[in-house]
């Protein structure tokens, strides 16, 4: 397997310049890695770094783009200073974005920016929803009718704990053992899904094959420990950045993570042929959206 993990000697959000070896692997479903691109926060915020700014039962705090903060624990003060490092962040995952893809200024659709205070290990969740297994990012309740989820990650672990990942073989190849196991689309059932207000949109085909290779993946235990894989350890001070919805990618452990998702439609990418919706369509022989 080629290596899926690419690895760039930035220092500085703003990139001098970009590559377009840098570009092909991004959008190819690769992962790049930026070693020396902490993201720093202030004395203030660093007492910020405790999982009691968390609200029970939720897996992270959330900043929109209409500023509500979602899922913070705290006073005032607390959340102040939550809603400023999150938009701080926010701020220079669009810096570093815009300067390694600067065709994509324009065409991005921001979704919120996100902390994960909890450790991964501490988790408590069903298989389906266990983001420790390899998998693929697809939503049951948000179709996305094949639009990209790029993100922008930082490991802001102040004791030097890396946040570790496992990064699977290329799309394609997963397609070819999962996509043989995947249930026939069934246009009413979504019709019926939408109306009953469990998916915010008509789930397409394309949707429910994506779902169904999430699924897949994360269900088949002997695919999560034999199929071609590595394990990455993200080093605390670091930050990576991939299209979930194509990289394979599974977390082990970590803990203090922020996290900022984009969304572009296939076509606004400087090679639209590449994407999971352009591979499944050839696949499929057919459009899917």
């Amino acid at each position: 397997m080629n290596s899926q993990i690419i690895e760039i000697p930035a220092t500085q959000w703003q990139l001098p310049a970009t590559q377009n070896k840098w570009i092909n692997a991004l959008e190819q479903g690769k992962v790049l890695y930026f070693p020396q691109l902490p993201f720093t926060l202030t004395a203030d915020e660093r007492s910020l770094l405790t999982p009691k700014v968390l609200e029970e039962k939720v897996r992270n705090i959330s900043l929109a783009n209409h500023h509500e903060l979602k899922g913070a624990a705290g006073d005032k003060q607390t959340q102040k200073l939550l809603k400023n490092m999150l938009q701080r962040y926010r701020s220079h995952s669009e810096q570093l974005i815009h300067s390694l893809l600067p065709k994509y200024q324009g065409a991005l659709r921001e979704a919120p920016t996100s902390y994960r205070p909890k450790a991964v290990e501490a988790r408590k969740q069903s298989w389906r929803a266990d983001d420790r297994r390899m998998h693929v990012d697809s939503f049951p309740s948000r179709p996305n009718h094949g639009e990209r989820i790029l993100r922008v990650f930082s490991n802001i672990n102040p004791a030097g704990v890396p946040r570790v990942w496992r990064v699977g073989e290329p799309f394609a190849d997963m397609v070819k053992t999962m996509l043989p196991r995947a249930k026939p689309y069934v246009r009413w059932q979504a019709k019926a899904l939408h109306k009953l207000g469990i998916t915010k949109s008509l789930r397409s085909e394309y949707d429910h094959l994506m779902l169904q290779l999430h699924d897949n993946m994360k269900a088949d235990m002997d695919y999560q420990t034999s199929a071609p894989q590595v394990t990455m350890p993200f080093a605390a001070g670091s930050a990576w950045v991939c299209f979930s919805d194509h990289a394979l990618h599974g977390v082990e452990s970590g803990q203090y993570m922020l996290e900022q998702t984009f969304h572009i439609a296939p076509e606004d990418q400087y090679d639209p042929n590449i994407s999971p919706l352009a591979h499944l369509n050839t696949v499929m022989q057919r459009q899917l959206v």
